[in-house]
């Protein structure tokens, strides 16, 4: 037994220290630029999972966007906005019954109420350095290992160096700034907004107070009268203080800004707080304090040593960071800034270091921007600098959202998933109100396809002046809902299960039961229905929106159902409601096969307006859904794989990240791969616009281009390479289903499995060699690789490996 296991333990050293050898090179955790930013989309971003700060690194003038997850336009929703709407819904069930489309569309925008509220910036925070000369050996980076971003450069012999962090435990921002030579740091600070706001000079702090529009239209409404409304009664309040700590040098004040003249080492300290108190208060006059919250932090925050601060960052930080490592094999790519990374990255070259910090950089972006609760990180994540950013950088629940949160189960960073949880449980609340005054719906609660920080749940529009391909989406809250036992099929929290998962899940059910009627063969839909932000051409040519028993309605309907079910089971709860559901689910109109082997989208084999269109709902059920597979569901699987072949490889970024892993659920990693690295072809920010027609990538920063900036795709990119390594369900683990070709040889360690497991393993010449499975729970599942199988059972806290 012992020299099975020095056995074992060599094989592992061995193939170990192959694969720390095939680091060197090109870090997998930082970028670095030898430039300042001068787009937001060049600058590197920090976050707490509440405060958000993009960092330009300018030589003589240092910008920082500031953001907080809390601050948003508007106040809270009256859900009940159009209590008449659901008036409608026979009448447009009548003109679907009748196979007039036109007259359905019409009468959809009957369905309509308020747009969304958008996400606020809270300022830009300026550091003027005052230097004459121009700047030698300048370096910037973002170490994501350690969640810091430093600048160094030389002006005249003096070597001055930047680092900034932004802690969660502090709940501040400190930049420590450094000059080599004694007395050569000068700089003055100040902060302007685009918001409303006043400037002073309180306890040695400069501070600013202001408020959120209490309305903040829609970018793509474009100019129109009252766009942006502010009213100093209404509307979140935000409180950012600025405070300097020097060791020697002369500190001086104005009401705009803090000098520090003949310097050498500073702290500067900005702390941030908003009057949000939750989705149903108002901000003005049931407010948090968000003065008094903000001296707190930086009273707090002062008191500490700086190597204090960043030690407390660090261990909060990496404590989540550091559960998962990647390993993809020897790269031969020479060290290059990360601007020039990529572009050598879009010309087909190898860098498989690069591939690995994009993985870490989007568990890096939740980390930093999803840590608040009940406010999850929205489209932008937690950084916007606009008034009226690009979708209002809300939360667009018919993909957007939900993809922001596929990488947090599987990459081991569940805690991260909290948030969506809280805010599914608010969107519960306005959405019982909508299910009834926008459905006609009694029991149960719906969700559409865009929501803010004040849980919308109506259908947007603007009452009628909304065309249905996206402004009549119904199935926002059934998609979500399917997070819910997602957290619970990873952790096996059946606390949470009980007393959160189930009871939401059943409300979201409860509504699809009600909404549900029958065709004309019995079976049961969807009327009306649509596909999020596609059209179709019926048999007459009419070019529409608005249908019965929409594909993509069916197949959210049919996941979360089954998904309920187990949950009932486990709970062992709601027999009669369970049987109920099990009927209903068996009654449900199955998937069709088109004429040209694709799955069909529309109840009828109609043809697409737009064949390449970016959205591809109708294919939920293979992901994230987990009804269709290729080996249990062949047929259905491989009309799938056919409707991606249709719709061709070029597409926007989210899309991109959507369709690895569609790639990689039909076991095709090598087409996964592909798109993989389209994912990270190069975009220049310079001219940023909403026009998405030439497809997505990657700006120099790392983020995502839609175009422009959505964080979605960094997000699902990231989940597609643990779809790519491992693959679970509730009984089973496959491990390397669709690796590429390319990454031969590898390790990853951390990632996690449903049912509870933590997984580890080494590959080699495409080959499992060693896998290790650590059961967090205790439980049991099969373990798949090629064609061999094996059965285990852990108990709770102890592992097993197996030379494979």
């Amino acid at each position: 037994m012992v020299k099975c296991k020095l056995l074992r333990w060599i094989l592992l050293h061995s193939l170990l220290s192959c694969f720390v050898l095939s680091l060197s090179g090109q870090s997998t955790n930082k970028l670095w630029y030898t430039q300042a930013a001068t787009l937001f989309e060049e600058s590197l971003v920090l976050g707490n999972g509440k405060m958000g700060a993009s960092v330009f690194g300018g030589v003589n003038m240092d910008k920082i966007y500031l953001n907080d997850a809390t601050l948003w336009s508007g106040e809270p929703v009256s859900p009940d906005m159009n209590p008449e709407a659901y008036k409608s819904i026979p009448a447009i069930r009548e003109a679907l019954k009748n196979e007039d489309y036109k007259l359905a569309d019409k009468l959809q925008k009957k369905i309509q109420g308020k747009f969304s509220e958008s996400f606020a910036p809270l300022g830009t925070f300026f550091i003027d350095f005052k230097h004459e000369n121009e700047a030698q050996k300048y370096y910037r980076e973002l170490n994501i290992a350690d969640a810091i971003s430093k600048v160094t450069y030389e002006i005249d012999g003096v070597t001055y160096s930047r680092e900034y962090l932004v802690s969660n435990p502090a709940q501040v921002m400190v930049i420590k700034l450094n000059s080599n030579k004694k007395g050569a740091l000068n700089f003055d600070i100040n902060f302007n907004s685009l918001l409303r706001y006043k400037l002073s000079f309180v306890n040695n702090s400069l501070q600013a107070k202001g408020y959120a529009p209490v309305k903040a239209e829609p970018d793509y409404r474009g100019d129109m009268p009252n766009a942006v409304v502010f009213d100093e009664n209404k509307g979140i309040r935000f409180t950012a203080l600025f405070s300097v700590k020097n060791t020697d040098g002369v500190l001086s004040y104005t009401d705009s800004t803090i000098c520090l003249k003949e310097g050498t080492e500073a702290l500067v300290f900005i702390s941030v707080a908003t009057s949000f108190n939750g989705f149903d208060k108002n901000p003005a006059t049931e407010g948090i304090n968000d003065v008094a919250l903000a001296e707190k932090q930086l009273t707090k925050a002062l008191a500490m040593p700086y190597e204090t601060l960043k030690k407390e960052h660090l261990a909060d930080y990496q404590k989540f960071f550091g559960r998962v490592k990647l390993d993809l094999g020897k790269t031969e790519a020479p060290d290059l800034p990360t601007d020039e990374r990529l572009k050598r990255y879009a010309e087909g070259k190898e860098d498989k270091n690069l591939e690995i910090l994009y993985f870490q950089y989007g568990r890096y972006l939740l980390i930093s921007s999803s840590r608040t609760p009940g406010v999850p990180a929205n489209l932008q994540g937690i950084w916007n600098p606009y008034v009226r950013p690009p979708w209002s950088s809300n939360y667009t629940t018919n993909i957007n959202a939900q993809e922001n949160y596929w990488l947090a189960e599987s990459t081991n960073l569940s805690e991260m998933h909290l948030p969506m949880m809280g805010f599914i449980k608010n969107i519960s609340t306005t959405g019982t109100v909508t299910a009834k005054t926008f459905f006609g719906v009694q029991n149960g609660w719906a969700a559409c396809h865009n929501s803010d920080i004040w849980a919308m749940s109506n259908p947007v529009g603007d009452f009628g002046t909304g065309d249905p391909v996206w402004a009549n989406w119904y199935m926002g809250g059934t998609w979500i809902s399917t997070h819910l036992w997602e957290h619970y099929v990873f952790t096996q929290d059946k606390k949470f299960l009980k007393e959160e998962g189930y009871p939401l899940m059943k409300g979201a059910v409860q509504f699809c039961l009600e909404w549900l009627v029958e065709d004309k063969n019995g079976k049961l839909i969807t009327s009306p229905s649509t596909s999020p932000e596609a059209k179709y051409i019926n048999s007459e040519g009419y070019e529409g929106a608005t249908l019965y028993g929409g594909t993509a309605d069916l197949a959210m309907i049919r996941e979360l159902f089954i998904q309920t079910i187990k949950a009932s089971k486990i709970l062992k709860t709601d027999e009669d409601f369970r049987l109920r559901i099990e009927s209903v689910l068996a009654r449900l109109h199955p998937y069709q096969v088109g004429a040209k082997g694709n799955l069909q989208e529309w109840y009828f084999d109609w043809a697409d307006l737009e064949p390449l269109h970016r959205h591809q709902t109708h294919l939920f059920g293979l992901y994230p859904g987990h009804h269709i597979t290729p080996d249990k569901t062949p047929d259905i699987a491989n009309a799938c794989r056919r409707t991606l072949e249709l719709k061709g490889d070029e597409t926007t970024g989210w899309s991109k990240g959507w369709r690895i892993n569609l790639w990689a659920r039909l076991w095709d990693g090598n087409h996964a791969y592909k798109m993989f690295r389209e994912l990270l072809k190069y975009v220049d920010p310079a001219g940023l616009s909403t026009n998405y027609s030439g497809g997505g990538g990657t700006y120099p920063n790392l983020f995502d281009a839609h175009p422009p900036f959505q964080i979605d795709g960094n997000f699902g990119g990231a989940a597609a390479v643990v779809e790519m390594l491992m693959q679970s369900s509730d009984n089973e683990i496959r491990l390397l289903p669709a690796l590429p070709d390319v990454w031969k040889s590898g390790s990853v360690s951390g990632i996690c499995a449903r049912g509870g497991f933590e997984v580890s393993m080494i590959w080699d010449n495409d080959v499992l060699q060693h896998v290790t499975v650590y059961s967090k729970t205790g439980g049991s599942t099969n373990l798949i690789s090629g064609d061999k199988q094996k059965h285990i059972s852990l108990k709770k806290g102890r592992s097993i490996e197996l030379i494979w």
